[in-house]
């Protein structure tokens, strides 16, 4: 024990993480449209693998919610065998990214491009898992998923099957709620275990006809990817979601690492090795044929709550794992499948950051908009260009902050006018400057001062050089300009020059 001092926390806290993550991985699976044993390969790698290895000693990683619709699509368009190939790729390049220590890099990315990023994969998990809970097909886009809700609605309402199937994803959606004010014994039970497993006894009971999953068995799921698949790589479109797996699952894997190094006093999280981690984890998958892992913030937060103090308790919960998908594999295949659609309409729900939303309304209106529009492109685009999108915005509101010039004219009605331009001129403030300037009489002297200027670009020095030099009428003393001294005038000038 003298060699393992904590062992006792770590074995109770892997039980508490091993009963959260089973139906998690499970679920996951599931909704993302391939054989439900693979989210549990995913989780054991995730315990097995990922765990063992340095970063962040108390997070958790397994499938996730949060590449659902992501991985969906790419099944849907280049089938299940190139799924190993993408997860792979992207494990290759998260292995290179920490190798060349760019992991703390993504913690420069606009947290509000990243909330928005979970609203809009929440928003299109909930849709979609509407439909599964109503035994329903959803459609494929995430904007049809959302138009199609009443239709959708009308068509359940018609139903004895699809409304008994909802009252079965509705019950376990009450079930997780409610979980959380039940005495002590009882709450020590993960509410969506929980869940299931009183989903699971009433659909069996009542003999309620709802579809349940479809049990593969362990090795026969596993399908490394073969030849074919990887020529696949010659396609565009899939090096684009090669890209979008790698960046979202290192941006979620990251974050999620800072929150939990909020929630305990341990050994803070060193995010170039965890990048190697989390990239290790996805080659193994990628390899396996299964489904790519993050950091989970559902399992990592269990895992702290329940006690844990080092690594051992994730590598155990990756043991109990593989002991159950090795010797229960036809438990399985008694969860009724709209018991797991309202686990992820749960998580989806959780994914959307309410709260977050009305904070940055109130004090910032600029980074509330990004997060809105990030979700919104994601639901109504995908989710590779849903994010670019939010990107892009956040680089312009920050180039837009970063370019705060302010003009100051001062005209005495005798002697020359005087305009004092300072701070940061950039191309963004242009317009303005321009439009100020050339309101000014071109029969009147004018000196223009530039020497407040912090940050002058290449754009605004050649407008106004080129303003000054044809401002004046015939007849009117030139335009006296004052040149800053700042890096992009080229040259530092300490003496007034005269444009004309």
């Amino acid at each position: 024990m003298t060699k393992f001092p904590h062992l006792r926390q770590d074995f109770a806290a892997s039980l508490v993480v091993f009963l959260v993550a089973l139906p998690l991985c499970v679920g996951v699976a599931v909704a993302s449209g391939v054989p439900a044993e693979l989210g549990l390969v995913t989780g054991i790698v995730g315990g097995l693998i990922t765990g063992m290895m340095p970063g962040s000693s108390l997070q958790v990683s397994g499938p996730a919610a949060g590449l659902t619709v992501l991985v969906f699509e790419a099944v849907d368009t280049y089938g299940l065998p190139a799924l190993g190939v993408i997860v792979l790729a992207a494990g290759v390049l998260q292995l290179a990214m920490g190798a060349l220590r760019l992991g703390r890099w993504f913690r420069a990315i606009s947290l509000s491009v990243v909330e928005g990023m979970l609203a809009g994969i929440g928003l299109v998990l909930i849709a979609g898992q509407l439909y599964a809970a109503a035994g329903l097909e959803a459609p494929a886009s995430g904007l049809d998923k959302i138009l199609g809700l009443p239709g959708a609605a009308a068509d359940a309402l018609g139903s004895t099957e699809a409304l008994a199937s909802l009252a079965i994803g509705a019950g376990t959606v009450t079930v997780m709620v409610l979980w959380r004010r039940m005495p002590g014994p009882a709450k020590a039970v993960p509410g969506a275990l929980a869940a299931v497993l009183l989903a699971t006894a009433v659909t069996l009971a009542f003999g309620i006809p709802v579809a349940t999953v479809e049990v593969q068995g362990l090795f026969d799921a596993i399908q490394p990817p073969g030849g074919d698949a990887f020529g696949e790589l010659a396609n565009i479109g899939i090096l684009g979601t090669i890209v979008a797996f790698t960046l979202i699952a290192s941006a979620e894997s990251l974050f999620s690492a800072a929150a939990v190094d909020r929630l305990h006093d341990g050994p803070r999280t060193q995010y170039n090795k965890e990048l190697i981690a989390q990239g290790a984890g996805n080659t193994v998958c990628g390899v396996l044929g299964a489904l790519p892992m993050t950091a989970v913030i559902v399992r990592s937060s269990a895992n702290v709550q329940a006690g844990a103090r080092t690594k051992a308790s994730r590598v155990m919960h990756g043991v109990w794992l593989l002991l159950f998908a090795a010797l229960l594999p036809s438990a399985l295949a008694l969860i009724p499948l709209p018991a797991l659609a309202g686990i992820l309409v749960h998580a989806g729900w959780k994914l959307i950051p309410f709260r977050q939303i009305v904070t940055l309304w109130r004090g910032h209106r600029g980074e509330a908009l990004i997060l809105v529009v990030t979700a919104v492109s994601i639901v109504v685009v995908n989710m590779f260009e849903g994010v670019l999108i939010g990107l892009a915005l956040s680089v312009v509101k920050t180039a837009w902050e970063a370019s705060q010039a302010k003009l100051e004219v001062i005209d005495k009605g005798a002697g020359p006018i005087q305009v004092y331009l300072s701070g940061n001129a950039t191309f963004l403030r242009l317009p303005k400057i321009l439009d100020t300037l050339e309101a000014l009489p071109q029969d009147r002297p004018l000196e223009l001062d530039l020497s407040g200027l912090h940050h002058l670009d290449h754009a605004c020095h050649t407008a106004l050089t080129n303003w000054a030099e044809r401002h004046s009428t015939p007849g009117t003393e030139p335009v006296r300009l004052t040149a800053c001294t700042v890096a992009a005038t080229r040259k530092k000038e300490d003496s007034p020059v005269t444009a004309g």
